[in-house]
């Protein structure tokens, strides 16, 4: 294709601008929003095969606050295939008082409009990955308002090489040195701003969800702090106009997972932003946020970013493409609300999230767990909790389920920490079935500074009217048709022994086996492979809490496994003995007589 511009230079400044500005960083405020729309713009868009090198083009933004202002600036060029197979990025170099400020676009500005002759140009999606730059990347608002690529297009580019001479290319045509263009360009990631969460303890949980292989919080790209949640003015539903603000969220509330970016243009009720992809999901079910910004921070190494508090949603994001994003106002997305209510001495606090985005449920159920207990607990503490939690939705088949549960944890580090993986373990199972619909999560956590913990020290055998000992290497012997009676010593931290016991009657055809004691804290809930609530329920119908002792029989032919948890105990419970169980003659039955 042939243009007008010098299409050799475009091309080579074209080759600095690697990927879509990350989303700004943000903080929740309070108060509802009006029920006002913005005013439309409908703005025509720009025929960008007129373009020529040098016109002027002028465009609107926000750095603080949600009026937007206006900045200005001329096109470099257009390249050709920049952004995707089809799909041209046009190439601008901006100024204003902001960008001065800023040393250049920042993260969240993302979607600021871009006017030629009073026409809609273009959405600034994309900047210099080396660090601060006036020089942007613009996707042509001719590509924005239908989302014609579902999917990443074969060729978008995520890694730009630069070789010598584009690099004396580019140097000679703006302030890039040509050693940091000879570097290389790479996509910017586009990182989700999360609320209520600190970044240590995101880390925390990226690291432990890895080493465990859970399937959430898996990704290590979230992004906390340089947020406040005080002193922000609300945002009202009709600042959302072209240049203004505007936040696409996962999660609204305590846990909040979001991103901050500029509205490109308002027609007929919708809303299109940001210019480039926020998590790429396709057709979806977002929040559509009013946002107020607060300040731009300078960044002299990365991209300058935006912070922002967003206000309640007013809408619902439907679509999440190559281009950038779009929703209507109006009626909001379904969600499923998870509400954590946490107590410790004299302090409470009950606190809630609106959860948007279903694969997302177990990381803002873990998320809320997390802030709501640190709210609390105003520490990292030992400690003990005794938690309970009901899930409520619809399975597979459409009927209502509801699964409850409840346990006392312990931990002589970060109870915290400790109490908060089962359930979201259980939110991720039931979140990933098909067709199942989780409505609402409820907890109730009391935390107290126990630490206690009874082990699983040995187990003893009824024999001949006399418990005895059960040594490993000697095993349990027993009699078909006869009764077998043993018990487990739980030992306290002072010394103490206590007595469970367990009795069952050995069918006639049996044969040997083995019989696994533990605590009900060093045993797990097996629902990674359920295929339906019900095999969910029947998991946890079948699993001993943390302050049960679990009986685990198993001998061929005796009408199945046997798994009996016990009473609840003092404390919780921990350890595990294993022993092999004989039924054969010749082998042990001298030392069960009498058994």
């Amino acid at each position: 294709m042939t243009r007008s511009i010098q299409a050799g230079r475009a091309r080579a400044l074209a080759a600095t601008i690697a990927a879509g500005l990350a989303l700004g960083t943000l903080a929740v405020t309070g108060g509802a929003a009006s029920s006002a729309e913005p005013a439309p713009d409908c703005t025509a868009p720009y025929d960008v095969a007129q373009l020529e090198r040098g016109d002027a083009v002028t465009g609107l933004t926000v750095e603080s606050g949600t009026t937007p202002e206006e900045f200005t600036g001329e096109v470099i060029g257009v390249l050709d295939d920049g952004i995707a197979v089809g799909l041209d990025m046009i190439m601008v170099e901006l100024e204003s008082p902001a960008l001065e400020r800023a040393g250049g676009i920042w993260q969240g500005m993302s979607g600021s409009p871009v006017y030629v002759d009073g026409q809609l140009l273009g959405a600034v999606a994309y900047g210099l990955s080396w660090g601060p730059s006036p020089i942007a990347g613009v996707t042509p608002f001719s590509e924005m308002d239908d989302y014609l690529a579902a999917r990443r297009a074969p060729g978008a580019k995520q890694d730009v090489e630069v070789d010598g001479k584009t690099a004396r290319t580019i140097a000679r045509g703006s302030d890039v040195s040509r050693s940091q263009a000879a570097q290389g360009f790479t996509a910017l990631p586009v990182p989700m701003g999360v609320t209520g969460v600190s970044q240590a303890r995101l880390d925390k949980a990226h690291r432990y969800a890895t080493k465990h292989d859970k399937g959430y919080f898996a990704s290590g790209a979230l992004s906390s702090g340089r947020i406040g949640r005080t002193g922000a003015r609300e945002a009202a539903p009709e600042t959302v106009v072209a240049g203004g603000n505007i936040a696409a969220s996962i999660s609204y509330g305590d846990v909040t997972y979001a991103g901050v970016g500029t509205v490109t243009s308002v027609c007929d009720g919708r809303v299109v932003g940001f210019g480039h992809p926020f998590s790429f999901l396709g057709g979806t079910t977002l929040g559509l946020h009013p946002a107020d910004a607060l300040y731009v921070q300078p960044d002299s190494l990365g991209a300058p970013f935006k912070v922002a508090n967003i206000s309640p949603a007013t809408g619902t994001i439907d679509q999440d493409r190559l281009t950038g994003i779009s929703g209507a106002f109006g009626d909001l997305p379904d969600a499923a609300t998870i509400t954590s209510t946490v107590t410790y001495e004299d302090r409470s606090r009950t606190g809630s999230s609106d959860i948007y985005y279903t694969p997302y449920s177990a990381d803002v159920t873990f998320g809320q767990q997390i802030a709501n207990h640190d709210r609390v607990l105003d520490a990292i503490i030992p400690g003990g909790e005794d938690l309970s939690w009901t899930i409520t939705g619809a399975d597979e088949t459409g009927a209502p389920f509801e699964l409850s549960w409840a346990d006392r944890y312990v931990s002589n580090y970060d109870i915290t920490f400790a109490s908060s993986w089962d359930l979201a373990d259980t939110v991720y199972v039931l979140s990933n079935l098909p067709d199942v619909r989780i409505e609402s999560i409820t907890t109730d956590g009391a935390v107290d500074d126990n630490t206690d913990q009874l082990r699983v020290s040995a187990v003893e055998q009824l024999r001949g009217g006399e418990w005895v000992k059960v040594g490993r290497r000697q095993g349990i012997s027993a009699q078909r048709g006869k009764m077998l009676t043993i018990r487990a010593v739980l030992k306290a931290p002072d010394g103490t022994l206590s007595y469970v016991p367990f009795s069952t009657r050995i069918g006639p055809r049996a044969r040997s086996g083995s019989l696994n004691v533990m605590g009900g804290a060093s045993q797990w809930t097996n629902i990674w492979n359920a295929k339906s609530v019900a095999d969910v329920q029947e998991a946890y119908e079948k699993s001993a809490s943390n302050d049960e002792v679990l009986f685990n029989l198993r001998l061929r032919r005796n009408g199945g496994k046997i798994n009996e948890p016990s009473e609840a105990q003092s404390s919780v419970v921990v350890g595990r003995k294993y022993y092999y169980v004989d039924l054969d003659s010749g082998r042990g039955g001298p030392a069960c007589r009498g058994c």
